[in-house]
This record gives structure tokens, sequence and C-alpha cells, in this order.
């Protein structure tokens, strides 16, 4: 690989250190009764914002109180995305296209089975309602990206800084293999 590919997939393991810095999601809530509005964010190892006032509002729907500590998820994931950052690094030094191969899939599977552990756990929280809470709703599934409504209250999640930059790094160690792969053949 040429010093410009390994710089790319430097950068790209590096962009995964935001993770411990910012916000990988972030929920918005609005509704008439809260003009400034809600937050939620979810890091790689707590869920932040306005987590009392979200779990307090949820009680009233019948949904059980998200409890960071019951999400082994945001014990082990530190621990993955060191890893993750330390192979990219090793790749960007080695230069192996085979392990840049390597590097990519880890990378990019594992952050569709977060995202799809993420979706699991939304649609777990809103299809076990407690059917005696006070305020009775069909079973639904908050967004995992995007926005809608719930009752009165619009309901947005996009990712934050950090969920952003772990995409950027995906396209990053993508673009890298791609150079590489275009460069072999140039030479051929």
């Amino acid at each position: 690989m040429k010093l410009s590919t390994r710089m790319l997939v430097a950068v790209a393991a590096l962009l995964l250190l935001s993770v411990f810095v910012f916000p990988l999601w972030r929920y918005d809530l609005g509704a008439p009764q809260y003009p400034e509005g809600l937050a939620m964010t979810i890091w790689v190892n707590k869920v932040g914002g306005q987590l009392a006032l979200v779990n307090q509002l949820n009680h009233y729907i019948g949904m059980r109180a998200i409890d960071p500590d019951s999400m082994p998820e945001l014990r082990y994931m530190p621990a993955i995305v060191v890893a993750l950052v330390v192979s990219g690094l090793m790749v960007a030094i080695v230069g192996r296209r085979k392990w840049l191969v390597a590097w990519f899939l880890c990378l990019s599977g594992l952050g569709i089975i977060g995202l799809v552990d993420f979706y699991l756990w939304l649609r777990d929280f809103g299809t076990h309602l407690n059917p005696e809470a006070p305020i009775t709703i069909p079973p639904f599934t908050p967004p995992l990206f995007g926005t809608n409504m719930l009752a009165n209250f619009e309901v947005s999640s996009f990712p934050d800084i950090a969920g952003w930059a772990a995409f950027a790094a995906g396209a990053l160690a993508l673009l890298a293999l791609l150079l590489d792969i275009r460069r072999t053949r140039s030479a051929a």
C-alpha cells in the first residue's frame, strides 16, 4: 500500500477515538409542553442527556425505564473500539491489503451488528409496554434513524458527532481499499 493509502487507514482508525469524547447517537423529543425540547444521547459507554425525564415520560406509556447498567454493550463497546483503533493503526503500519480487507470487514461488520443490536433494543422497549400504564398506546418501535410522531411528541433519532465520525471512518477505510486496488490494477 502506498503511504497515502496508509494515511487514510490511520485517519480512519483515529476517527474512532471520537466515541470517547462525543456521543454516538442522539434522540430529540419535542412537544408543546416541552418547548425547549428534550434530548437523550447515547455514548460508547453510557446514556446521557435528560435520561431521568425521558424515563418519567416513558413510564406514562408503559415503557420500562432505560437503565444503562442493564445494557452489557455499554461495558464491552469501549474495548471493541480500542481494538479497532489499534488494529487499524497496525494495518496502516504494515501496509498489507489482506489486513486492510480484514480490518474493513471487521469495522463494517461490527458497525452493522451495532445498528441491528440498537434497533432490537428499540423494538423491545417499544413493543413490550405495560398494559397497566396510565396512557394506553399501541406497541411501536422508536425510530432508529429519522423522525416520527408518538402521541404529541415528535421523536427524532440521528447519529451524533461520534456516530458520523464512525461512518466517516468506514468510508475512509473503503476509499483506502479502493485506491489500493486501483493502484495495483493500474500498475499491471
